[in-house]
């Protein structure tokens, strides 16, 4: 199969030949058929985040099942299905009390098993036990979700990471009450979600802060109440303006230190700050430690706290009724050859996603 390989940061990913394994136990091989091209992956070509090579980046996806192992009880050749990177073991203590997204011990094959891709006879990589920039991908049954046919795969691959964890920031992490204040940092994939999530929760005022205007005016157009510029604008003094003091949530979705730190200076006394992106290695934040007396709460978040098995289906049905928009989200489409354009083109400022269309 055709995928795209990752050599190592600051280097174009090449589009190489590569061997995929036959499906094994409870594994299922997915004809890829929509990957969606993730700030997340930029991270690691970036060299902020390392990630052993050869490899095979992508972790946003949906496809149809092409062959199942002996073991697999839930899918079948045929069936349409959304892959999430937050595979789960279903025995861990996080697991079993609920927070499968924090599972520890991840389903993978043992050492001593032959590797599930390889590229001139050696092994390649799985990245977030997905690898998607792929013509097909080998995924555990507990990293993926049935869906209905009738639902266009290059919308549910969306719904795989950047919808589900930026709606699922503001549902499941934060829970935020209809009627709060929310600001947004980050008018990406991710950042969209969460001003959707606001949307959907009934927030009456969602702040959405970018320094990009074309960006600005997406969220305006998915819900968001007013943008702040950063670029223009200091963020905080503009919410607080806007506010009257503060918001009751704020939600970090870049991945910058100073935007955590003012995701957190932003929330009003006894509001809660959540830290969604990925903020680079070894980068501490600092907050002045007397604030906490007004309780002042922040907090991180894993793939919006996640149930995928349960919350993708539930993100579909808000799609279908017309108040999850993710037509909107999609600013490009590419072929697997264009992935080092999307790379070019998030960073620029240019996209909210790039969706690459694989079959």
């Amino acid at each position: 199969m055709r995928a795209a390989m990752f050599h190592g940061p600051h280097q174009p990913l090449t589009i190489e030949n590569v061997d995929i394994d036959k499906p094994m136990g409870r594994e299922v091989l997915v004809r890829t058929v929509a990957s969606g091209v993730c700030h997340s992956d930029l991270h690691f070509v970036d060299g902020y985040y390392q990630f052993p090579t050869p490899a095979i980046l992508g972790h946003e996806a949906a496809g149809i099942v092409e062959e199942v192992g002996l073991q697999v009880s839930e899918f079948k050749p045929g069936d349409h299905v959304i892959c999430c990177l937050s595979v789960f073991c279903g025995h861990c203590e996080y697991c079993l009390t609920g927070r499968t997204h924090l599972c520890q011990t991840r389903p993978a094959r043992a050492k001593t098993e032959p590797p599930k891709l390889s590229w001139k006879g050696q092994p390649v990589n799985q990245f977030a036990n997905l690898s998607a920039y792929a013509e097909k991908m080998l995924v555990h049954e507990n990293g993926l979700v049935k869906i209905d046919e009738s639902m266009p795969l290059d919308r549910a691959a969306l719904i795989g990471c950047g919808v589900t964890t930026g709606v699922g920031a503001v549902l499941n992490t934060a829970r935020i009450e209809p009627g709060s204040t929310v600001a947004v940092f980050g008018a990406g994939g991710v950042g969209l979600a969460a001003v959707q999530g606001a949307r959907i929760a009934g927030a009456r005022m969602i702040i959405a802060v970018d320094t990009v205007e074309s960006k600005l005016a997406t969220a305006k157009a998915l819900g968001a109440t007013h943008g702040v510029n950063a670029k223009t604008d200091e963020p905080v003094k503009a919410i607080r303006d806007l506010t009257g003091g503060g918001v009751d949530y704020s939600f970090e979705c870049i991945g910058l230190k100073i935007a955590a730190e003012q995701c957190f200076d932003c929330i009003k006394h006894g509001g809660t700050a959540t830290v969604v992106g990925m903020i680079p290695v070894g980068q501490k934040i600092e907050l002045d430690g007397p604030i906490f007396l007004r309780e002042k709460k922040i907090q991180g978040c894993s793939m919006g706290s996640n149930r995928f098995k349960v919350d993708m289906p539930r993100y579909i049905e808000l799609y279908r009724q017309g108040r999850l928009k993710l037509d909107e989200m999609i600013t490009r489409r590419g072929k697997l050859e264009d992935v080092n354009e999307a790379f070019r083109a998030m960073k620029a400022g240019e996209v909210s996603r790039t969706v690459l269309m694989l079959g």
